[in-house]
This record gives C-alpha cells, sequence and structure tokens, in this order.
C-alpha cells in the first residue's frame, strides 16, 4: 500500500515539473504585435518588386521581443519587406541572402532551427524540456518571413525576419558597417543596413 503511494506521488510530482516545463523557453512577443515598418527603413527596387529594411533592431529591442539578447548570441535580426510590383513571379527559393559586414565577409543565414540553437547555447542553456525549445522555435519562426514559396500578384507582400550568424559567432558589433545582399535574382539587391 506505501508503495503506491509513492509510485503516485512520484506520478503527481513528474506530471507537475512537465506541465509547469511545457512553456517556452523565451518568452516571445506575439508577432501580430510587430508594428509596421517605421519610416525611415531603406528600400531598394529590383526587377519586379521592392524591398524594405527596417533600421536595425538594438539590444533593448530585441531582448523586448524575444526575451533573449540575439545580438549578444551572434545572432542577427534582419527586418524586412517584399513587396511584388509586377511581371514574371520571383523565385525566392532560389534567392542567396547574406549580410556582408565591412571586412567583406559574409554572415550565414540561418534557419529558425538553427537560431533557436544558438541563441540557446549563447545563453548556457543545456537542460531543457524538449516541448519548451519546440515552443520557442514555434514562437520565433512565426516571425520569419516565407523566402520559400514565389512572390507574385497572389501575394504581394511578405513582412517578417531574417537571422544572420556572425562570421565568428561572436557577439554583434554596432559599431559594424552591414549590407543585405540579395542575389540569384533577376537583378541583384544591396542594401546598407546601418
Amino acid at each position: 500500500m506505501d508503495l503506491r503511494r509513492i509510485a503516485l506521488a512520484a506520478l503527481l510530482c513528474s506530471s507537475v515539473l512537465l506541465a509547469s516545463c511545457s512553456v517556452s523557453l523565451f518568452k516571445v512577443k506575439p508577432a501580430t504585435a510587430l508594428p509596421p515598418l517605421p519610416p525611415e527603413s531603406r528600400s531598394a527596387d529590383a526587377s519586379g518588386f521592392t524591398v524594405r529594411v527596417a533600421p536595425l533592431l538594438s539590444d533593448e529591442q530585441t531582448q523586448e521581443l524575444f526575451e533573449a539578447n540575439l545580438p549578444l548570441s551572434g545572432v542577427l535580426p534582419v527586418r524586412l519587406e517584399l513587396n511584388f510590383q509586377s511581371g514574371v513571379a520571383i523565385d525566392l527559393k532560389r534567392a542567396r541572402f547574406t549580410v556582408r559586414d565591412g571586412q567583406n565577409r559574409n554572415w550565414k543565414l540561418l534557419t529558425t532551427k538553427q537560431a533557436v540553437s544558438r541563441i540557446m547555447k549563447a545563453n548556457g542553456v543545456y537542460l531543457y524540456n524538449p516541448y519548451s525549445k519546440k515552443q520557442f522555435q514555434s514562437d520565433l519562426g512565426a516571425y520569419g518571413i516565407d523566402i520559400k514559396t514565389p512572390l507574385d500578384s497572389n501575394q504581394s507582400q511578405r513582412r517578417g525576419f531574417l537571422f544572420f550568424q556572425t562570421p565568428d559567432k561572436r557577439p554583434v558589433e554596432s559599431s559594424q558597417k552591414l549590407t543585405l545582399v540579395i542575389e540569384r535574382i533577376p537583378q541583384p539587391v544591396n542594401i546598407p543596413l546601418n
């Protein structure tokens, strides 16, 4: 009889612990709460579409949005908007998005899963509930921009973030001169980020 009570108590405790750990690792604000791109956003026209890029977020702004300091993790969030104007659909799957710094080094585009791993590693998160990691990945992924489906008149505007990793995985330095480069599209685009 005592073994049953102990087993029941252990099961109850583990259930409570699992339930309390099923929230996200970091409290990410809902993507719907993101305001429109500010008027000081930079833009460039390419053949058939326009790219607008918001000013880079400060450490405080990334902390407020993602409850994690992404630049300190070596992850640069770049917020952009793609607007289809006319012509043939733009195949974004073939497009190559990179950030180039003042030393002419290319910064790697990260998937949401890679960005989450980088953020967790930089914050020293090694023990976690797998469901919490999946929730954080889902919450961060809601901010991502769709670059897998073609941009055309059916879906003429897209907004979201692309996440880039510094070449040496060190924190992002605000003094660096950075440029967003989009290649493998009809007309390459270069937009200064700062």
